[in-house]
């Protein structure tokens, strides 16, 4: 019985969430909806991981230019939730980016403060990210944890809800019932282990043409846009630029990614609904079992 199921693959990045997608739409009446902040972006592939031999919502759906918000995000996937319910499969939210995730599985009531926020948000805009991120920090340490210390686009959109919202920030943290019921499976990787496995899968984005995709995304769009100051991206332009060795450049992106991983397990250690697996079989388990409820 599916009414109302939603089913959730999380993990850090390179714990293997795409290749149990594609076994789950194998074996189940399922469709995969991405949760993932830059795989929403037209152009950026490589640097991003994307796998295209499988359908996914919300992969390829803005332009870099858009500025797409944690409400877009929101909106969309709800949207697309109450679909699958209408086609009576089920909906599976795929990917490692928390925040996100939390959004749309725990109902979190966003403001949409887009037209509100412009002037402050420009106000933002002229402090370094550094400045920012240390605001963020002092108004909500918690949800500071939870962002990428140097991605200045995240640090003043979480500025802009916190101070926009016009509710204690604390309550930003607060998992609510989520309006759905809800299976999160974890997978649970050795974090060794798993740096090894995202520095192979580097080396081979460099094989599969990272520094090209960048070379041609940097001749339609600014060095400072946003989506290129992430990771995989921003150290390569400082090799196309001059300022490092591509070797350099290279090592700067897995320390980055390691960085960005204990994060995200920072993030998911907090949140006592989901359920850590090694094994896809025991996570097909897992989701028969909540089917069958």
């Amino acid at each position: 019985m599916i009414n109302k199921k939603v089913v959730a693959i999380i993990g850090p990045t390179g714990s293997g969430k795409t290749a149990w997608a594609k076994k789950i739409v194998s074996k189940f009446p399922a469709k995969i909806i991405s949760v993932d902040s830059r795989q929403i972006y037209k152009g950026f592939d490589i640097g991003t991981g994307k796998d295209k031999s499988f359908h996914q919502d919300l992969v390829d759906i803005a332009e870099p230019t858009r500025r797409f918000t944690l409400f877009d995000y929101q909106k969309m996937a709800n949207e697309l939730i109450d679909q699958c319910f209408k086609e009576k499969s089920l909906p599976v939210l795929v990917g490692g980016t928390g925040l996100y995730l939390d959004a749309v599985l725990y109902g979190f009531v966003l403001p949409n403060i887009q037209k509100e926020s412009i002037k402050f948000r420009q106000n933002l805009e002229k402090e370094n990210t550094l400045e920012l991120y240390q605001k963020l920090t002092k108004l909500n340490p918690e949800l500071a944890l939870k962002i990428d210390p140097q991605n200045k686009r995240r640090i003043i959109r979480a500025l802009e809800i916190v101070s926009l919202s016009r509710r204690p920030s604390v309550e930003l943290n607060k998992k609510k019932k989520s309006p759905f019921k809800i299976l999160i499976i974890g997978i649970k990787t050795d974090r060794q282990t798993l740096y090894s496995k995202i520095d192979a899968r580097i080396d081979q984005m460099i094989k599969a043409g990272l520094v090209e995709e960048v070379r041609i995304l940097l001749k339609k769009y600014p060095p400072d846009l946003p989506a290129l100051n992430t990771i995989g991206y921003k150290e390569i332009i400082d090799y196309l630029q001059g300022r490092v060795e591509l070797k350099e450049a290279i090592l700067k992106i897995k320390t980055n990614t390691h960085d960005y991983v204990r994060r995200q397990e920072t993030w998911f250690r907090k949140n006592k609904d989901i359920k850590w697996v090694q094994k896809y079989e025991d996570a097909e388990k897992l989701i028969k079992k909540f089917l069958k409820k």
